[in-house]
């Protein structure tokens, strides 16, 4: 069973093209979960998937300067996973493209929630000090 077959950026043989102007999440592809597959899961466990990215950048919408941050990922996925190289390019789009802390996790949240349609999903940005001061939102969705 092939669960890649249609994946675009993972393939490209180093002709990777990389964005950082702004965010798309046309970038992101996905999976079939291997927690979905009942041949791959006969015994029907529950998985979760832990994701973190320590060097994510993006710029202060109002002076221009630099943030960075670790972005965390803890998600349960229903029938699909992210792909990790799509994920990395996504999130790289960001690294000059200016946006607050909470607009931008916010962000991450939905595009991930539009694409997989997870059980659940937690998007957190521990964002390094600005003015002393460490912002770390934190945005979540649930499957009703």
């Amino acid at each position: 069973m092939k669960l890649h077959e249609d994946l675009k950026a993972l393939g490209t043989g180093g002709k990777t093209t990389y964005t950082y102007d702004h965010p798309d999440a046309g970038l992101l592809e996905a999976f079939p979960s291997p927690f979905a597959e009942p041949v791959l899961n006969p015994a029907g466990v529950i998985g979760t998937i832990h994701i973190e990215c320590p060097e994510f950048t993006c710029l202060c919408p109002m002076t221009g300067q630099p943030d960075f941050a670790k972005i965390v990922i803890d998600y349960q996925p229903d029938r699909l996973c992210v792909e990790s190289k799509s994920l990395k390019l996504y999130l790289g789009s960001f690294r000059m493209h200016g946006e607050f802390h909470e607009a931008g996790v916010n962000r991450i949240c939905n595009d991930l929630v539009k694409l997989l349609d997870p059980l659940h999903v937690t998007v957190r940005g521990e964002f390094t000090p600005r003015g002393g001061i460490p912002f770390w939102p934190t945005a979540e969705y649930r499957k009703k």
